[in-house]
């Protein structure tokens, strides 16, 4: 019997980690379970956050697995399922992957008999959607298109959004389940069960047809830092990164020390979430365009 594939899709920063973080608790709990993590960057926060005893953790980094990764996903699928005999493989691609070509990837002939999508899910962020399908509609929409389960993130911060996200999503792609309670109130299975749906064409001048990798339109700075900061610190220094000119920074994140331990660093334009974290780690990563990585260093590694 093929390995079941589970994919979790979604732009940088929707929430696909802690997506997953809730398929693990309550729909595949006592399951032997394997993730695939692909950061786009050199260094993979989620893995880090995802990793646990009963839960084998491949990371692919600095780069897609719909880019120059394609191989190393081959072989990471055969690994996993000829080494640890998985009952599923959760895939989490990089926030800038197209999911259609994730599904190109899992379609390779030599992995058809070792492992099977069953469901493809995109989380969606309720307050970004329309940002991004302006702005980066080729890879947007393409995670849209071809998920069979959308489901809506961060609907309690942004209850007015939800509405304008629904007909967003729906006009992209129609076929698909779209969730839009708050995750609490979403069962796992829910999520989970929906009947595949076939991708559609996008007729909304996304740039879908300009076929551009994400290698291309996007780029990544890491910075090594043994600073030790205080969650005020971190703040004020996102804050003043998004002040500066360092170009477009679309997402950052990052473990670093602590007063008295681990600090997880979560960025979006306009959003800055530092919590404590029990994974140790030295490293931040950023995403976007026109990077200035000097500043960057500067930044997060100076004085």
């Amino acid at each position: 019997m093929a390995t079941e594939i589970y994919i979790v899709s979604g732009f940088l920063g929707a929430g696909k980690t802690t997506l997953i973080q809730k398929l693990l608790r309550e729909a595949f709990q006592g399951e032997k379970i394997a993730l695939i993590e692909n950061d786009f960057g050199e260094i993979s926060v989620d893995a880090a956050l995802l990793k646990s005893g009963s839960v084998q953790v491949k990371e692919l980094n600095s780069g897609c697995i719909c880019c120059s990764l394609a191989g190393d996903f081959g072989k990471a699928i055969e690994e996993l399922v000829c080494r640890f005999q998985p009952d599923k493989i959760v895939i989490e691609p990089s926030g800038v992957g197209k999911l259609s070509d994730i599904m190109k990837a899992c379609s390779a002939p030599r992995l058809l008999a070792l492992a099977e999508v069953q469901a493809k899910i995109t989380v969606a962020d309720v307050k970004r959607c329309q940002m991004y399908l302006d702005n980066f509609g080729e890879f947007f929409a393409d995670q849209i298109r071809y998920a069979d389960a959308v489901v809506l993130s961060r609907t309690e911060d942004y209850p007015q959004g939800i509405a304008a996200a629904q007909e967003l999503i729906g006009s992209i792609n129609p076929h698909a389940a779209i969730l839009a309670k708050p995750w609490e109130q979403i069962a796992a299975g829910e999520i989970i069960s929906r009947q595949p749906a076939s991708g559609h064409l996008c007729h909304h001048g996304c740039g879908c047809g300009h076929h551009q990798t994400a290698e291309e339109a996007f780029e990544t700075v890491t910075v090594r830092t043994k600073r030790t900061f205080s969650k005020d610190e971190l703040k004020a220094r996102a804050e003043k990164m998004a002040r500066s000119a360092n170009g477009t920074i679309l997402r950052a994140k990052g473990i670093v020390r602590g007063p008295d331990g681990y600090l997880n660093f979560q960025y979006l334009p306009g959003d800055v979430l530092v919590t404590d974290c029990a994974s140790p780690g030295e490293l931040l990563c950023f995403i976007g365009r026109n990077l200035n990585s000097q500043e960057l260093v500067n930044l997060f590694s100076g004085a």
